[in-house]
């Protein structure tokens, strides 16, 4: 079992815009996060988990890369679909896949879209919903 806990977590409330950073989100199950323009019925990419030890290793900042909710002590290389982000004691999110990423990285940073290729977080659906809040733990089990 992998343990980590929430850094920091961000909205994407308008699509081109930077996401809104805040210090507690409402997970809603089947949808993403509240106010989140991901958060619709069948939508299957509803939230983005990024570790903070990647966005380090690249000079980044928590939000810079899209992700929605940011980690720190989980590898997520090794998460694999089908695994289950626990966060706090009510919220579960299934992980779909790994987020490729897109010509948008080489605009924050020059061949960023390589340097990430395979690292750019995983994406999860919202199974069981509640509040999440900065400083949350979060494990990951096999």
């Amino acid at each position: 079992m992998q343990q980590g806990a929430i850094t920091n977590l961000h909205i994407a409330r308008v699509k081109g815009t930077p996401s809104d950073p805040v210090q507690e989100a409402t997970a809603i199950s089947g949808l993403g996060l509240e106010d989140d323009r991901s958060a619709y019925e069948g939508n299957m990419r509803q939230v983005l988990f990024m570790d903070k030890e990647t966005l380090d290793e690249f000079g980044l900042v928590p939000g810079q890369v899209k992700e929605n909710i940011t980690v720190t002590g989980l590898d997520l290389s090794q998460t694999k679909e089908g695994q289950v982000f626990f966060i706090g004691d009510d919220v579960t999110m299934e992980i779909v896949g790994d987020c490729e990423p897109c010509g948008k990285m080489d605009a924050i940073q020059s061949g960023l879209k390589d340097k990430l290729d395979g690292r750019r977080g995983m994406l999860a659906m919202v199974i069981n919903g509640g509040r999440i809040k900065v400083g949350d733990p979060v494990r990951v089990e096999p």
